[in-house]
């Protein structure tokens, strides 16, 4: 739980984490149209890391990134002690 929180609280000092998905998803796509981007195992593993983006986001949208941020706060202050 301490990491999951540490890795949300970091996503959210990176922008807005709700945009993840949408983020990763332009990246992959341009990817996908190099020579690099036309191997099958990496396309597997692009596309469950947008499942995992997509199903984080939709955890965590029920929350607002305030609540997000002061559980973070909270378990990364636990942490310290």
């Amino acid at each position: 739980m301490r990491v999951l929180a540490k890795f949300v609280s970091d996503l959210s000092f990176e922008g807005d984490f709700k945009k993840q998905p949408i983020y990763l998803q332009e990246a992959f796509e341009l990817l996908l149209d190099t020579e690099f981007g036309n191997d099958l195992v990496l396309r597997q593993k692009m596309l469950s890391c947008l499942k995992t983006s997509r199903d984080l986001v939709k955890v965590l949208s029920q929350f607002t990134d305030k609540q997000i941020q002061k559980v973070c706060n909270n378990v990364i202050m636990v942490k310290a002690i």
